[in-house]
């Protein structure tokens, strides 16, 4: 008789690399009037068609806006919306090269459209903004991917676990970070917060923390005066 009771081997895990096409959405024509180009990142279960509706009030023909999406989509409040996710707890290593690989593509055609049409390199500051998830999403690009953005905005969200904040201080302390956090942000509460920050000091970085009277959403007015904030010292 056949023995039911043998031990079978464990299913095998394999990856294979293939193409696929990702979303972005912009603001502004990018020209020789260009000052600035900003990459904006949303935060889970979120789109970058939404997202980016909160930087219309910096379109003023000197910026072009970037705001880039995540690659996995799905459904979310009952078949209703979809939403977009960066990153999950499930096969993290693959999906973290996927989007890292994307955004530097990304960066590559936005700053060769610059050149395309009479912009330059030169003359153009970077700024970098992410929210959420996006903000995990954004550090892990500047720290694996090369990204080196002229300043950096950290809103509702904190810097990844795995990242050594004391072997790259002086990079995040020359952009400037700033972090944005609303009082009554839902998943930054102040005990969290209290950690960030502690985090933050015994990595000996010195950054600025701006909070505003919201939640776990981005808000225009305290966006506004923070760009003002951090424009000082920008040539």
């Amino acid at each position: 008789m056949h023995d039911q009771t043998t031990e079978k081997a464990p299913a095998q895990s394999h990856h294979l690399q293939v193409q696929r096409t990702a979303r972005y959405f912009t603001l502004g024509t990018p020209s020789a009037e260009t000052r600035e180009i900003w990459f904006v990142v949303h935060g889970y279960g979120q789109l970058a068609e939404y997202f980016i509706r909160h930087f219309r009030g910096l379109d003023d023909g000197t910026r072009y806006i970037v705001a880039p999406e995540g690659l996995s989509r799905f459904y979310v409040k009952e078949w209703t919306r979809v939403g977009a996710s960066w990153i999950t707890k499930e096969d993290r290593p693959s999906e973290m090269e996927d989007y890292l690989g994307y955004l530097k593509s990304l960066e590559a055609r936005i700053l060769e459209e610059l050149e395309q049409n009479g912009g330059k390199r030169d003359n153009v500051r970077i700024w970098a903004l992410g929210f959420s998830q996006g903000v995990t999403t954004l550090t892990r690009w500047i720290v694996r991917g090369g990204f080196a953005p002229n300043r950096l905005i950290c809103w509702a969200g904190g810097f990844p676990a795995e990242v050594d904040l004391a072997a790259h201080k002086d990079l995040f302390e020359r952009m400037k970070t700033t972090f944005v956090v609303g009082t009554e942000d839902e998943f930054i509460t102040p005990e969290v917060l209290d950690k960030q920050k502690s985090h933050i000091a015994e990595s000996g970085l010195t950054l600025d923390f701006v909070s505003f009277e919201g939640a776990h959403v981005m808000n225009p007015q305290v966006l506004q005066t923070t760009v003002e904030h951090l424009r000082e010292g920008l040539a």
